[in-house]
């Protein structure tokens, strides 16, 4: 191969300088290609490629900054590669190659700056509704450019839209020949949400280049909400929670290079963002730039790495290993020489020498080099920023129409940046300023100023080390009532006030009267203070009794109570006439109910006559409160006709006034033990008379037990609770429920309508959170306290159903099952596995086996043979066990005949060589049902024991030989039978040793300084083939023996260049495929190598003339091949001196086309096409051509298409 004897080196050149790579070769014919980025470079205005002899050059004139880049020179199979650094222009603008590892502080735009306003029209940011078209424009002038501009639009920093073209993006060109404008046309069509984002277009002509960056806002379509579409947007949520990873796990260290080298170009953006990096495209570009080939270095035993990574805050140790322990040598950072400092320590301990950097900052991320003398190792320190946590959670919210929502959280750095999304979607400042912002340390808020139906949705906050989700409800304005209006019971002349209390104050209403509007007047009051709502009747009579509604403005209910008008006759009784109590409940029996909610007071009002005017004593059960015979304490007043009492201590809420006629019995906020019969007995020296009344008390119910979680979900859960036990007098209507996050102190209201049931399925629930539930009991008094709350539980999903459940194997008593995971698992681990089985006709069920199995196979054992049995597998996990998988057909538990099959291995098909000694184990599997019988044979005969040792299984033979020796060579047959069914296979075992000596060693001729010997080949082979021989010789003044041949195969051979006056012996070693003869044959005699008298002189010949005209031996021969595999066409020729052959295709060169590949081999050519297209069918053409001739021959190629 023409080896270039100098090779190109790498080279450092100004911009706008030219610069010359030279080689030479070997031969001055040889054939030399130049390539930059393993793309062959042609001469033309940039390169000139010249030849002189054995001497190459490339020159590259006005060199720019995209000629840095490696450079190669091809020579035949030879292939040198170097480089060209360039440099900017003293006071230019861009930096020196060896800056150029700076870290920026803010990302550039665009690597390249030399910017040349080619643009005449740049395309302009736009907005655009999902769903709508936007096209955006660029045009150049092409007046001055010397070649047609080429137009890139790429999205973000590098995702190249060309490769993106289709359905919805498009890429036009158009030329206009008068104005000689070119027009570049982006249309993209029926935009999505996430289109939107930054692009940017860029146009190049040869070393000209422009950009122009541009924006694209695409715009949500308005939706119109209705009630019943509270649920919108749960799928698509619930899709993205089966992604969410909730483990909470101590973050290791990652090396972002080795996840960048890795990763796809459009995963870099996401990963920068992930990891913190702040100037990925300088990051990119440094590593790229970086050398690939480490030349090895005499200063240096060890130099740095290609890069280093540390967390920023943290420190690192740079350490180089030099080859003088004595020498100094000097750090740089960006090519400036660093000082020692207190953050900068310089360490040196024997040959190592290192650098420490304490409390790294972004400042530290930069290029660093070991300088020793004129050489330096360089290397890469990336700082790496720790990642953002979410340290505060959001809190899920649950507001009224039109209030206002605030989601805040706290993240573990001040100023970093997050990501607001709504169901999947992110979320930015619109026109309307919907959302808001805010940003206040490491307290960052979103804003909705007036909530509406459509902000129902799951909220979620990003930085690139977590996240938090939040559920924000938003629900219609009910209105609630704390205290509703009960029914009255008054007496003539008396006040009837109905008061109710609802939640909103700003709610008014109006007030009916057996349906007829209430208005007022000098006796009715109608009032509204805050959330109370009164009506008063002064003076109540006859006429004011009936049914009283109040009915909230713009509510479709209504609150109602009845008046009781208490009419009191009043008879003329003579003196002396017996006491009599007087209670007209409009038609009711004497035994009267009346009703009062607990806290609420309570007021008997009793009429009574009698003359002398009578005693009057209550008593409720065997309790008597009676106003004669008791002391009065000193807080008590009497006056002549009005006899009042006020209890203290037990009887401080309950008051007795009587007056001339009647007597009343008040009880103060009233209360459950409350409840009873009253009775009433007036006396006086003519009679008696009683009366009882039955006051009810009712009030709210008492709280519910702590619910019980029955099971769970991926996102939801079924909570069963008991009634409570008292249930405030009043039949409960139902039931309101709340949840709440474990780590959150706010709760949710799940219903606002009562709920009947006493078992509820709890929805739109985020997978892997714990959670807590509660109820409260309403019944129509109102709603009671809380309950406890329930255990947390954590809602989780069964996975799904064990895929590919097959049967593996049948025996009589048993069956194999095999099958694969689960597709998906869920975030709870798995564990394990389930097996029942059914007899066919039954619907039990019975477990396999106790307990889980954690393999994804089993053998059920214990079967009873015959049985036709159905099988099925679930796997289990915390939230219960999955669907079953379940075989398509039951299984017959019967052996399953099966033919005896050996499957003999591949390297078993063939002579098994083995050297004495050497141990042989082989294991040959085979098939068959019930279990084979095996049978092994050496030679036709039985095998013998002391031979070798078999072992046997119920799928496959082992034969082993502990120490093999030459009797074990033969042909070994291993038989497989099942009743008169068999199968056999052979194995042939070769077991080979040393060779014996050669035989018969002579010296047949001597002349001059040449002996010829000859021998025979040794009587032992040691089993196998003599591959050749090793012939010595030996001065008999020295005995020392020399090689003169090594592997001849002959049995003849001649020693020439012996000295002259010095006596020779010989000796032969046989070789084999195991090696030498332990032992040589020596000759019997010795040679003497005379002085030669006479000095012999040749006869003149002439010169044979070998040349010989090229001449095809084997013509190419037409083909038809298809598309899309490789296609070779071959031909012989031959030819003195060797022909220089050209291949043509229609009479047109193709010998430097890389579609072909020319091989030549022993005057055989072949002609390779890489994967042909139909334009590759042709008339292909091969030329050879020497000093004596030239010859041609040609064939037909068609290409088919697939």
């Amino acid at each position: 191969l023409p080896l270039p004897l100098k090779k190109p080196k790498t080279q450092e050149a100004e911009e706008g300088s030219s610069v010359i790579f030279e080689a030479e070769t070997e031969k001055p014919d040889a054939k030399v290609k130049w390539q930059c980025n393993s793309k062959d470079i042609a001469s033309d205005s940039k390169y000139i490629i010249a030849a002189d002899g054995n001497k190459h050059s490339l020159t590259i004139k006005v060199i720019t900054k995209e000629d840095a880049s490696v450079y190669a020179v091809i020579a035949g199979g030879s292939k040198v590669k170097f480089e060209l650094k360039v440099v900017s222009q003293p006071g230019g603008r861009l930096r020196c190659c060896c800056c150029a590892f700076e870290v920026s502080v803010c990302s550039p735009t665009d690597t390249r700056q030399d910017l040349t306003g080619l643009f005449t029209e740049k395309p302009q940011s736009g907005e655009v509704t999902v769903g709508e078209n936007i096209t955006f424009v660029a045009k150049v002038n092409a007046e001055s450019l010397l070649k047609k501009p080429t137009v890139k639009w790429f999205k973000g920093k590098w995702m190249d839209l060309a490769s993106k073209s289709g359905k919805h993006l498009q890429l036009k060109e158009t030329y206009d020949r008068n104005t000689k404008v070119y027009t570049f046309e982006m249309h993209i069509i029926a935009a999505k949400a996430n289109f939107a984002g930054g692009y940017r277009c860029e146009v190049s002509s040869k070393d000209k280049f422009d950009s122009c960056n541009f924006d694209l806002t695409v715009h949500e379509m308005r939706k119109s909400s209705t009630d019943g579409n509270d649920d919108s947007g749960e799928l698509d949520f619930s899709t993205l929670l089966k992604k969410r990873t909730v483990q909470v796990h101590t973050e290791t260290d990652v090396d972002v290079w080795n996840i960048l080298s890795q990763a796809p170009p459009t995963e870099y953006e996401k990963i920068a963002f992930q990891y913190g990096i702040t100037d990925l495209r300088g990051m990119l570009k440094r590593l790229k730039k970086m050398k690939k080939d480490e030349k090895k270095s005499e200063a240096f035993l060890k130099k740095l790495d290609p890069a280093y990574q540390v967390s920023k805050g943290h420190k690192i140790k740079l350490a180089v290993e030099v080859a003088n322990s004595d020498i100094e040598v000097k750090w740089l950072k960006n090519g400036q020489e660093i000082q020692p400092t207190g953050r900068y320590i310089f360490e040196s301990v024997g040959n190592m020498r290192y650098l420490t950097i304490n409390h790294c900052s972004l400042a530290d991320d930069a290029a660093y080099s070991c300088k020793v003398g004129d050489e330096k190792c360089t290397t890469e320190l990336f700082v790496k920023e720790p990642p953002v946590l979410v340290v505060k959670n959001l809190e899920d919210q649950m507001v009224m129409k039109g209030e206002r929502v605030e989601l805040e959280c706290e993240v573990s750095e001040e100023g970093a940046n997050v990501k607001w999304e709504k169901d999947g979607v992110e979320l930015t400042r619109d026109e309307s300023f919907k959302y808001r912002f805010k940003k206040d340390g490491c307290k960052h808020v979103l804003i909705i100023n007036e909530a509406t139906k459509e902000d129902c949705g799951h909220y979620k906050v990003k930085t690139n080390g977590g996240e938090s989700v939040a559920e924000v409800l938003v629900q219609e304005k009910e209105l609630e009532v704390y205290q509703s209006i009960a029914d009255l019971t008054v007496k003539a002349k008396d006040q009837a006030v109905f008061k109710c209390e609802v939640s909103d104050e700003n709610v008014r209403g109006t007030w009916y009267k057996n349906g007829v509007e209430v208005k007022p007047d000098a006796r009715v009051n109608i009032t509204h203070i805050g959330r109370i709502h009164k009506l008063t009747i002064d003076d109540v009579k006859p006429e004011d009794e009936g049914d009283y509604t109040f009915v909230p403005d713009g509510y479709a209910f209504n609150l109602s109570a009845k008046l009781n008008f208490l009419e009191v006759k009043i008879d003329y009784v003579p003196r002396q006439d017996p006491p009599k109590i007087h209670l007209d409940c409009m038609g009711r029996t004497a035994e009267s109910t009346i009703v009062v909610v607990a806290g609420n007071k309570l007021r008997l009002d009793v009429p009574i006559t009698g003359d002398p005017a009578p005693t009057v004593i209550w008593t409720k059960g065997e309790k008597v409160r009676q106003m004669e015979g008791l002391s009065l304490p000193a807080h008590a007043s009497v006056s002549t006709h009005v006899h009042l009492l006020t209890f203290t201590s037990f009887y401080g809420r309950i008051h007795v006034e009587t007056t001339k006629g009647h007597c009343v019995f008040t009880i103060e906020c009233a209360e459950r033990q409350d409840e009873g019969i009253y009775s009433v007995v007036v006396r006086n020296p003519a009679g008696e008379d009683t009366a009882d009344i039955h006051v009810k008390v009712v009030d709210v119910p008492d709280p519910p037990m702590a619910p019980t979680i029955l099971s769970v979900g991926e996102d939801s859960c079924v909570v069963q609770w008991e009634p409570p036990l008292l249930d405030g007098g009043q039949p409960i209507i139902g039931y309101v429920l709340e949840r709440k996050k474990l780590k959150s102190y706010r709760w949710m209201r799940l219903n606002f309508d009562p709920y009947p049931e006493t078992t509820y399925e709890a929805k739109r629930m985020i997978e892997g959170v714990p959670y807590e539930m509660r109820v409260y009991a309403v019944n129509s008094i109102g709603m009671s306290r809380h309950s406890p709350a329930s255990q947390p539980f954590v809602p989780i999903a069964p996975t799904s159903e064990p895929l590919g459940l097959c049967v593996d194997d049948v025996s009589d008593t048993s069956i194999t099952l095999k099958w694969r995971r689960p597709e998906r698992i869920g975030s709870a681990d798995l564990e394990g596995y389930g097996i029942e089985y059914c007899k066919e006709g039954t619907d039990e069920w019975i477990p396999a086996m106790e307990g889980l199995t954690e393999r994804t196979s089993t053998v059920i054992k214990g079967l009873t043979t015959g049985d036709k049995l159905q099988f099925r597998v679930r796997a289990y996990n915390m939230a219960g066990p999955s669907a079953p998988a379940t075989l398509a057909q039951p299984v017959t538990i019967r052996e399953i005949m099966q033919r005896p099959k050996i499957w003999l291995p591949r390297n078993l098909r063939q002579t098994l060589i083995k050297k004495v000694g050497d141990t042989m184990n082989i294991v040959i599997p085979f098939q068959g049902k019930p279990r084979p019988k095996v049978t092994w044979s050496k030679d036709g005969e039985p095998l013998d024991p002391t031979i070798a040792s078999v072992r046997n299984s119920e799928v496959d033979t082992i034969f082993f030989i502990r120490k093999t020796e030459r009797k074990h060579s033969g042909k070994y047959e291993l038989q497989v039978q099942i009743e008169n069914v068999e199968d056999k296979a052979a194995v042939t075992l070769q077991v080979v040793d040393l060779p014996g000596p050669p035989e018969a060693l002579k010296i047949v001729d001597t002349w001059g300084f040449n002996v010829a010997l000859e021998w025979k080949p040794p009587k032992d082979n040691g089993n196998c083939e003599i591959t050749g021989y090793t012939i010595q010789k030996a001065d008999k003044k020295t005995m020392e023996w020399y090689t003169v041949h090594d592997q001849y195969r002959r049995t003849h051979c001649v020693v020439s260049d012996l000295i002259m006056g010095n006596e020779y012996v010989f000796r032969v070693f046989s070789i084999n495929l195991v090696g030498l003869s332990p032992e040589p044959y020596c000759t019997k005699d010795s040679v003497y190598i005379q002085k030669t008298g006479i000095i012999y002189k040749p006869p003149n010949y002439k010169d044979h003339d070998f040349t010989e005209a090229p001449k095809f031996t084997r013509p190419l021969v037409d083909r038809s091949v298809i598309a899309g595999y490789n296609a070779t066409l071959s031909c012989a020729v031959r030819g003195i001196p060797k022909p220089k052959v050209t291949w043509y295709k229609n009479k047109m060169d193709i010998s430097n086309e890389a579609k072909y590949r020319m091989i030549s081999k022993q005057g055989v050519l072949t002609l390779e096409i890489r994967k042909p297209c139909p334009f590759d069918g042709g008339v292909y053409t091969c030329k050879a051509v020497n000093d004596s001739g030239e010859d041609t021959v040609e064939c037909k190629l068609e290409v088919r298409r697939k």
